[in-house]
């Protein structure tokens, strides 16, 4: 059997985008995937559905394997003829112990390859608003490690050099040591007075930051009962944060948002929060496909047959406007020949996508749904007049019934379906039932009740009860309305049916709530 391959990944600071390119390419294309506890788990979802995961992480208090096996390990599994990455977080080579890795690997005649990362010693304090060098403050830095015991620690640093050798200091691992640590740095010089700021799961959405001088640290690290991982910065540069906390400064910033929209439709509301400094995590829970079945097909290919037939064109969604282009395309029919037919559609999103098809739409309503389109076409459509709905199968009855009313003939097609999604996902489940969700967000009705079906498929038992005090961002009145039914509160409304108006009413929302919070008594 030949022998398989070893990539020894940086996985960057914690935001999963911070990955880099080539990290991101090893991580797509191997068979097992051999990470720790400040890789984002986020990344594994870019792995093949097929690759092995195997957690080799290190908490404060024990280890899951130690480093001997699993250097080991590695061999092993590129013996069996494996690509193997192994995801450290950070960069590798900065107190990651890939020296040892890459040292075994050698040894067995295994090949490999070192992919650097973003190291935290330098990221995290990013984030903070923390630049570690400055023209005027601080021209060189060092990065120590902060993890071993006192006496190893003072074998392992020369304090009377490091105190003093650089602008900065950057110390990785050492919360449990800060107080031993700024002892020695004020024994050896550095002023007590000197800026210290520790910084805690930087560049994820549990960041947290303390800011002190040598002399306070250790006293508010324990007051406020702060747990590593963290970065420690020592120097001058810390007094910047109060001007550069660009990060904290997002409307979303610590707000993790569980998006149940269809993994085909997540990746825009997904990319918009994390534009607002949420972190998003993708639960897909509806699946748009093709409707399946001799009858369905044929009534499709009957129905959009009688193109001349008909007067309008109505579109509700963006779906509703690819599947019908991909129908036409499927039977060989052309759009010209609904040259009579005048186009109306529900939501600016919609039109968009109809413009970007050449195909010009003559009226939007206000409210962006179909009791508003009705509204403004009020005047337009004629009795005997014939309209085709091209639609989902979950489709409201509103609109048709409303036609009907008006003695126009609804034709309803389903040109697409909307089906309850096989979601496995672990992650996500384990972080609603541990509260670490801090946003729900529903974009339509099936959004709603397809959840709670998944969450009971994956092992919770009472899923509404699991998302109670969860705020919940809906999208609009009618998908309020299904969430109330199943019990829940809404607590943001957007003020249009819009993915633009819906990040909005959750970035006040949440401007809000910080705003309160900073105004609470001490």
């Amino acid at each position: 059997m030949d022998k398989g391959k070893v990539y020894l990944v940086g996985a960057g600071p914690g935001d999963p985008k911070l990955i880099t390119v080539r990290g991101m390419q090893c991580l797509e294309r191997c068979d097992v995937v051999v990470y720790d506890r400040l890789a984002s788990p986020r990344l594994l979802r870019h792995a093949k559905p097929s690759a092995e995961l195997i957690y080799v992480g290190k908490l404060p208090d024990r280890h899951t394997m130690k480093q001997e096996e699993i250097n080991q390990l590695l061999v092993d599994l590129a013996l069996e003829g494996k690509t193997v990455t192994r995801l450290k977080g950070g960069d590798p080579t900065i107190f990651g112990r890939v020296g040892e890795e890459a040292e075994l690997l050698y040894d067995n005649g295994i090949e490999f390859e070192i992919v650097p990362g973003i190291t935290s010693a330098i990221a995290v304090p990013a984030y903070a608003g923390i630049p570690v060098t400055h023209r005027d403050l601080a021209s060189s830095l060092s990065i120590v490690t902060g993890h071993e015991s006192p006496d190893k620690l003072d074998r392992s640093i020369h304090w009377d050099k490091v105190t003093n050798a650089t602008g900065t200091l950057l110390f990785l691992m050492g919360v449990a040591k800060i107080g031993y640590i700024a002892e020695q740095l004020i024994r050896h010089g550095k002023p007590a007075s000197t800026p210290v700021a520790l910084v805690r799961w930087g560049t994820r959405v549990e960041q947290q930051t303390i800011v002190g001088t040598l002399a306070t640290i250790e006293e508010k690290v324990k007051a406020a009962n702060f747990q590593p991982p963290a970065v420690i910065i020592v120097g001058e540069v810390v007094l910047q944060r109060e001007k550069l906390r660009w990060y904290e400064r997002k409307p979303l910033f610590g707000v993790r948002v569980l998006v149940t929209r269809a993994r085909t439709q997540a990746s825009e509301l997904s990319e918009r929060i994390e534009e607002l400094g949420g972190e998003p995590c993708e639960f897909p829970v509806i699946d748009i496909r093709e409707p399946e079945g001799e009858a369905a097909i044929a009534t499709l290919r009957e129905k959009l047959s009688e193109a001349e037939s008909y007067q309008w064109l109505v579109f509700t969604s963006v779906n509703g406007v690819e599947y019908f282009i991909r129908w036409l395309r499927q039977f060989k029919l052309d759009i010209r020949s609904f040259g009579q037919a005048r186009i109306v559609a529900v939501g600016p999103k919609t039109a968009e996508a109809l413009v970007g098809r050449g195909l010009q739409v003559e009226e939007l309503p206000v409210k962006f749904h179909a009791e508003s389109l009705l509204e403004r076409v009020e005047g337009w459509m004629k009795q005997g007049d014939r309209a085709l709905l091209p639609r989902g199968d979950l489709a409201r009855d509103v609109m048709p019934k409303a036609l009907r009313e008006r003695g126009v003939e609804p034709v309803e097609i389903d040109v697409y379906d909307t089906v309850l999604a096989d979601t496995r996902d672990e992650l996500a489940v384990e972080w609603l039932r541990e509260k670490a969700i801090h946003m729900i967000t529903f974009t339509s009705s099936s959004t709603v009740t397809n959840l709670l079906t998944v969450l009971e498929r994956n092992g919770i038992e009472e899923p509404a009860k699991a998302l109670a005090g969860i705020p919940i961002a809906s999208i609009g009145p009618i998908t309020s309305q299904t969430v109330r039914d199943a019990g829940l509160e809404v607590s943001i409304e957007a003020e249009e049916s819009t993915i633009d108006s819906l990040l909005a009413a959750v970035a006040r929302y949440r401007m809000t709530e910080r705003a309160s919070k900073e105004d609470e008594p001490i």
